[in-house]
């Protein structure tokens, strides 16, 4: 099959068009710069720009979208042009020049009100309520994609949860540089209990989403699936296995969560007027995304997409470890 992934220079945008090429495909790949993935085809643009994305779907029967401006903060017209209207972009494409098949990429954050989210399987995306600008557009383009499934065009959305791997710039990164700086507490007692996915198997559950839509059976049309490892571990633990993979102090250090969740709201009024060069050091829905529980049941995820992950939370830690031991020391 001839597939488009768009967002593809990105960690799992990479890991999805790595594992179609591996699974027989031809792929082009759409974003902003190259994608870095060897067999594929790099076309360059923005799903903001209708006429480039036309011109990238020419001849394509899949596609695999997960382009988005993904941040704590921004403009919120930004979030709404990449995240929103970039959706109708693709889409619109998609249905114009003859692909049958679209896997939406999402985000169990657009269902994620700042409350306890313990065994569910995909909360329906809730727009209005979902924390900051990211969510709140992801969760509108989720709702317009699955809208958009149909006799011509088979949608459906998958929300990868914290995804993370070797050489991951956004969770990754970002733990360890402020573990390094003594910066990186603890909210509450760290033991609210989180999945997390390993890169490789959040692109293999896409990779099945995709075939199958393809199927007669149209169990997967029109619906949305949170995939996840399925290993739920206390967060402590969690930015703890991090840490060590890294060589970086585990944090010990701790910020009561309700004071954590009153600081996240007065940096995003601060960062609204006074923006920094990188991403806020807190946020309210950072705060409550590490003070919280959030699992969930996978058993309708693995049964509908016929999937499973290849790679444990385990090894994926020791994977981190050794990219960190070969490629990731600083």
């Amino acid at each position: 099959m001839k597939v488009l992934v768009t967002g593809a220079s990105g960690l799992l945008g990479g890991a999805v068009a790595v594992a179609l090429v591996d699974a027989g495909h031809q792929v082009t790949t759409f974003q902003r710069r190259p994608s870095g993935v060897p067999g594929v085809r790099d076309v360059l643009g923005s799903v903001t720009d209708a006429p480039a994305v036309a011109h990238a779907m020419r001849g394509v029967q899949g596609v695999v979208h997960l382009a988005a401006k993904v941040s704590l903060a921004g403009d919120p017209a930004d979030f709404r042009r990449v995240n929103v209207e970039g959706t109708r972009n693709v889409l619109a494409g998609a249905a114009s020049y003859g692909a049958d098949r679209v896997v939406h990429v999402s985000s169990p954050s657009v269902a994620h009100l700042g409350s306890s989210i313990v065994g569910a399987e995909a909360p329906a995306a809730e727009p209005e309520g979902a924390r900051g600008d990211y969510a709140r557009t992801k969760a509108q383009a989720e709702l317009f994609a699955l809208a958009a499934d149909g006799p011509a065009l088979r949608v459906t959305s998958v929300r990868p949860h914290i995804v993370w791997g070797p050489g991951d710039p956004q969770l990754v990164a970002r733990v360890v540089a402020r573990a390094r700086a003594h910066r990186l507490p603890l909210l509450g007692h760290g033991a609210a209990l989180i999945d997390t996915t390993y890169v490789e198997n959040a692109a293999s559950a896409i990779v099945a989403a995709l075939h199958r839509l393809g199927d007669d059976d149209g169990v997967v049309r029109g619906r949305a699936y949170v995939v996840t490892n399925g290993e739920p571990r206390p967060v402590a633990e969690v930015l703890a296995a991090i840490c060590r993979a890294a060589g970086a102090p585990v944090p010990t250090w701790r910020v009561p969560a309700r004071t954590a969740r009153a600081l996240g709201g007065a940096v995003e009024r601060v960062w609204r007027v006074w923006p920094g060069a990188d991403e806020p050091p807190m946020t309210r829905f950072l705060a409550e995304q590490l003070s919280t529980a959030h699992w969930f049941d996978q058993r309708r995820t693995r049964a509908d997409l016929r999937w499973a992950p290849g790679v444990s939370l385990d090894e994926g830690m020791e994977r981190l470890a050794a990219w960190y031991r070969r490629d990731g020391a600083v």
